[in-house]
C-alpha cells in the first residue's frame, strides 16, 4: 500500500500544480494524493540564525538531510515531499550556506567542526533524539562528526555520493584537498576562489560528470539558487575556507571507518555512478566495513538527488520499511 501511495504522489508532484482546486470536486474527476506541506523555518543558535525545511508528522521517525557544496537544503526540494508522506523530514542549511546566516569569514573561521557543531545544536533544539541521517558531499564530514559524538543516535545511514574512503578519490583529487590546506600562497587562494564562480559552479560542479543521456534532466534551478548565495566576495570566501579545511576529513577517514565497522549501522548507499569527483570506488569501499550495507549505483552524477529523485526516494522507503525503522 505504501508504494501505491508513493506512485500516486509522484503523479501529484508532476501534475498536481496544474490541477484546479475546488471545494466540491466534480464526479469522475481524477484523484491525486497531496504530500504534507513543507515549512520554511529558522532557529537561533548562540545568536546565529539557522534555516531548515521541515515536513511530515513529527510523531514519525525523523530523516535529517545534510546537503553538499555548493548547495543547500534546496537540493532536496523534490525529495522532501516524497519522504514526508511516511516520515518526519528535516533539511538544514549549513552555517554560511543558503538561508542560514553567513557570518563574516574575516572574523569567523569556517571549518567542518564548526558546521557540525551548529547543525547538531539545531537538531538538539528541535528535540530530535534519534534519526536517520542522509549525507551528500559536504554532508559526510558534517554528519560523521555528529555521528562520532554519539553513534547511538543514528538509526540508519543513507549515503549518497558522500565519501569516507580514499578509494573514492583519485590521486589528483587527494592532492587537490591536501594542497588546498598546505599551500597558503595567494595564487592558490585565487585558484580556490575561482572555483566558487559562476562558470565553475555550473560546468565544474553540476554539469561536470553528465553526458548526453542525462544532461538535460539537470535543472538549472539548482545552480541559479546556489549562485544567489555566492554573489559576494565574503560568501565565496566562506567556501574557500571550507576547501582549505577539507583535508581534515581525509585525515579522519580511518577514524570514521573504524566507527562504522564497530557500530554496523543499517546503511543504504545510493550513489551516482558517473560521479568523477567522488567515484564509485568510494561507494564500494563502504562494504569493507559494512558488508551488510545495501548498495545501488545509479545512472547519475554527483548530484544524483537532482537527477534520480524518485528512484532514490523509492530505495529509501523500501530500505527503511525493510528494517522497520521506528
Amino acid at each position: 500500500m505504501k508504494y501505491l501511495v508513493f506512485g500516486i504522489l509522484l503523479i501529484a508532484i508532476s501534475f498536481g500544480c496544474n490541477t484546479p482546486v475546488s471545494e466540491s470536486p466534480t464526479v469522475g474527476a481524477k484523484e491525486f494524493f497531496l504530500p504534507p506541506p513543507t515549512t520554511y523555518n529558522y532557529k537561533v543558535i548562540d545568536g546565529v540564525k539557522l534555516f531548515y525545511r521541515e515536513a511530515g508528522n513529527v510523531d514519525h521517525p525523523t530523516i535529517v538531510l545534510l546537503h553538499g557544496y555548493p548547495s543547500s537544503s534546496h537540493s532536496y526540494r523534490h525529495l522532501i515531499p516524497m519522504l514526508a508522506t511516511h516520515y518526519h523530514v528535516i533539511a538544514p542549511d549549513n552555517l554560511g550556506s543558503g538561508y542560514s546566516d553567513h557570518l563574516d569569514p574575516s572574523t569567523t573561521n569556517y571549518t567542518f567542526d564548526l558546521l557540525a557543531e551548529y547543525t547538531q545544536k539545531l537538531i538538539d533544539q528541535l528535540g530530535v533524539d534519534n534519526y536517520v541521517m542522509y549525507m551528500q558531499d559536504f554532508g559526510a564530514p558534517v554528519g560523521y562528526r555528529m555521528m562520532t559524538n554519539d553513534p547511538k543516535r543514528i538509526k540508519a545511514l543513507i549515503v549518497q555520493n558522500a565519501n569516507a574512503y580514499l578509494e573514492g578519490l583519485t590521486d589528483k583529487r587527494q592532492d587537490f584537498f591536501r594542497t588546498a590546506q598546505s599551500d597558503t600562497s595567494q595564487s592558490k587562494y585565487d585558484f580556490l576562489y575561482s572555483l566558487t564562480g559562476k562558470d565553475a559552479i555550473i560546468n565544474k560542479q553540476y554539469l561536470f560528470d553528465l553526458d548526453s543521456t542525462n544532461y538535460n534532466i539537470q535543472s538549472p534551478d539548482a545552480w541559479i539558487h546556489d549562485l544567489a548565495f555566492l554573489n559576494s566576495e565574503k560568501d565565496r570566501e566562506i567556501q574557500v575556507q571550507l576547501f582549505q579545511d577539507y583535508n581534515t576529513n581525509l585525515i579522519r577517514y580511518p577514524k570514521w571507518q573504524e566507527m562504522l565497522n564497530k557500530n554496523q549501522p543499517k546503511t543504504l548507499i545510493v550513489w551516482g555512478g558517473k560521479d568523477l569527483k567522488f567515484n564509485a570506488n568510494g561507494a564500494k569501499a563502504y562494504l569493507n566495513d559494512l558488508p551488510n550495507a545495501e548498495l545501488h549505483l545509479l545512472d547519475a552524477g554527483h548530484f544524483a538527488a537532482e537527477e534520480k529523485t524518485s528512484e532514490i526516494a523509492q530505495f529509501i522507503l523500501t530500505f527503511l520499511d525493510t528494517y522497520d525503522i521506528k
